[in-house]
């Protein structure tokens, strides 16, 4: 998990993504907010880079300071873009979820390590226009970032419960009764409106992706407690962020050794265009993933 950002000598850089609740990140030294233009619009709000101990933390909020923006409104593939620009190698997902299982209780948190994705209209994938990629997402989690998350709120006396599946619904309304207790059959673990595409994103941009998920309600299933409503959300938000601040300071000296899950060469064999059939201008826009692969030609070069 080690990435290189601008003017950092090969240090970790860790990107969070703040859900609802989690708007800045505390204690952070020697802090900038920069704004990036990407190919895919503008991202949700300006990014905050700076230091923690000799770690380089790069923050977005994912629905804009003040929270602005439905999770169907969110620039997904911008907020990705934004932050492999500026260098992370690593993103921790912080996001607030509905409790599927009895066991999960409102304040406990869940690391899962799957993703079902039940959205309708979100942009998925960079690619596109011309170039094909078929990135593998049978564990769209790193495992290496999953594990020191654990060990981290662990550490912190947090309930946590490690795996399980995290169903993606489009939003931004609640569940019907009848919705939730088919996503229980289908065995769900908890439900969220915001990692995917997020997950798939990550993983075209060969970034570590792990989320942590702070439970803060029932869902609408459970007969012995109240449906879920934004006011027992943000009461039990307010409760789990400050957890989840403390987490994130106990995660970082844990980064540094190369990832063993195999995230930062995802697009290794995925891109399956000929690439003389690139389009020169998606071709430019993919530039960020693509480079790597298969290097741009040098002007004045020969060839087509």
């Amino acid at each position: 998990m080690r990435g290189k950002a601008a003017g950092d000598s090969g240090r970790v850089t860790l990107g969070v993504i703040g859900g609802s609740g989690l708007y800045e990140m505390d204690g952070l030294e020697g802090v900038r907010w920069v704004k990036v233009k990407t190919p895919f619009g503008a991202p949700s709000d300006a990014y905050c880079v700076g230091r923690l101990g000799d770690k380089t933390v790069i923050f977005l909020a994912r629905h804009g300071r003040g929270h602005r923006m439905t999770p169907s409104e969110i620039n997904y593939r911008a907020n990705i873009y934004g932050f492999k620009a500026l260098g992370a190698s690593a993103i921790v997902s912080v996001s607030a979820v509905g409790s599927m299982k009895e066991d999960i209780h409102p304040l406990d948190i869940v690391i899962p390590d799957q993703f079902f994705d039940h959205t309708r209209r979100r942009a998925s994938t960079f690619f596109g226009d011309g170039i094909v990629g078929h990135v593998g997402m049978a564990d769209p989690v790193c495992r290496d970032l999953a594990g020191a998350l654990e060990t981290a709120a662990r550490e912190c006396g947090a309930r946590v419960h490690m795996g399980g599946t995290y169903i993606c619904i489009e939003g931004p309304q609640f569940s019907t009764r009848g919705e939730s207790n088919v996503y229980r059959r289908w065995g769900m673990s908890v439900i969220g409106m915001t990692n995917m595409p997020e997950a798939k994103l990550a993983r075209e941009a060969e970034l570590c992706y792990a989320t942590m998920a702070l439970a803060t309600d029932y869902d609408v299933w459970h007969e012995e407690h109240d449906a879920v409503s934004v006011e027992a959300v943000v009461a039990n938000l307010n409760k789990n962020v400050a957890t989840a601040r403390v987490v994130l300071g106990r995660v970082l000296p844990r980064l540094g050794g190369p990832c063993g899950a195999g995230c930062p060469s995802a697009l290794a064999s995925a891109v399956i265009t000929n690439p003389a059939a690139f389009p020169t201008r998606t071709r430019k826009r993919l530039g960020i993933l693509l480079d790597r692969y298969f290097p741009p030609k040098k002007k004045g070069s020969a060839g087509g």
